[in-house]
């Protein structure tokens, strides 16, 4: 079940804010009891809320700044910080004062990265598992990987403990989760020591709003350059379908893949227009399926086949499920 990899780290941990700094000691994996027993009751019955009502699994996990722990079956403990909203931990007066909280914050939860998505620890899952014969799709090994709309970056993460030639973290230039003190910082600082010192893979973290290519230098300079793209839970906004698909086009090299993940929390209807606008645009899709959050068999995910529409379901039952998705340029 992937939703038992996580757990909250202390909230005395945790209701500080974590500068940027490469010189932060990795998280103990053998945490003391004082710290186990300072996990609220709050904490506790949140991580099994899928056990409870497995018909209900979260979409997301986290609160703006908090910290979870994720237990990689391949690479240990992870710690990852949520992205805090502009300000979290700033002067509050001063800012409603000027005028510009409000908006800030707005606009910050309008890009969703305060969460982390369960889509993302799909793709996590995968890149794990890439060892496994039929894990073949998920293989990134020696592969430049662009992850687009990263916000905590769990993907790009694992991408580079898998091996990734180099990766490179985007979110919005709006988005909570950048800057030298922002989310994506520090989880590549902490998780893989950057710049790197230990792992091969070279990272870099760029902020890129999607359909601003032609006239954005870095974009020009990366055109094509990229063998793998992730894009998990980028798709309940249709307005910016047709400058996702564009991007995802731009930055896909010639014998590329992108790896489309997504649940259903804004409904069917909005994923699928996706993948139409995409095909239109000039990208295949060369495997899709849904996948159970919850279920196994035999230590191995439980799918489905795809459909547009689904009889009978409803949000009661959706939340269980996402859609997965390799896409390429159409041949």
């Amino acid at each position: 079940m992937l939703h038992s990899r996580l757990r909250a780290l202390p909230r005395r941990l945790t209701n500080q804010p974590f500068p940027y700094n490469p010189s932060i000691s990795s998280p103990d994996r053998n945490a003391d009891a004082e710290d186990v027993d300072d996990e609220s009751a709050e904490d506790l019955f949140s991580s099994s809320l899928s056990t409870l009502f497995p018909d209900d699994a979260p979409q997301f996990h986290g609160d703006p700044g908090q910290h979870l722990l994720y237990s990689s079956p391949r690479y240990g403990d992870i710690t990852i910080m949520i992205p805090s909203y502009p300000g979290q931990f700033q002067d509050r007066n001063q800012k409603i004062a000027d005028g510009t909280e409000v908006n800030e914050v707005d606009e910050a939860r309008k890009l969703f990265a305060h969460i982390l998505w369960s889509s993302g620890m799909v793709v996590a899952d995968g890149l794990e598992r890439a060892h496994d014969s039929d894990a073949g799709m998920w293989k990134v090994k020696g592969e430049t990987v662009l992850e687009l709309g990263a916000g905590a970056a769990l993907p790009s993460i694992i991408a580079a403990l898998a091996g990734a030639s180099s990766i490179t973290i985007t979110d919005h230039p709006s988005s909570p989760a950048l800057g030298p003190s922002g989310a994506v910082s520090f989880n590549v600082a902490q998780n893989l020591r950057f710049p790197p010192t230990t792992s091969k893979s070279s990272i870099e973290i760029v902020p890129h709003g999607w359909g601003k290519l032609s006239s954005d230098p870095w974009a020009v300079s990366r055109k094509g350059s990229y063998t793998r793209i992730i894009a998990a839970d980028c798709y309940w906004m249709p307005s910016q379908h047709e400058n996702l698909a564009r991007t995802m086009k731009w930055f896909l090299a010639p014998e590329g893949h992108v790896w489309a993940v997504a649940g259903f929390h804004t409904g069917r209807e909005i994923v699928a227009g996706f993948f139409a606008t995409a095909v239109e645009m000039g990208l295949e899709i060369e495997e899709i399926y849904e996948r159970d959050l919850i279920s196994s068999a035999e230590g191995k995910e439980v799918r489905r086949e795809w459909v547009e529409v689904r009889e009978g379901e409803g949000p009661e039952n959706r939340t269980r499920w996402c859609v997965v998705a390799l896409l390429r340029h159409a041949s």
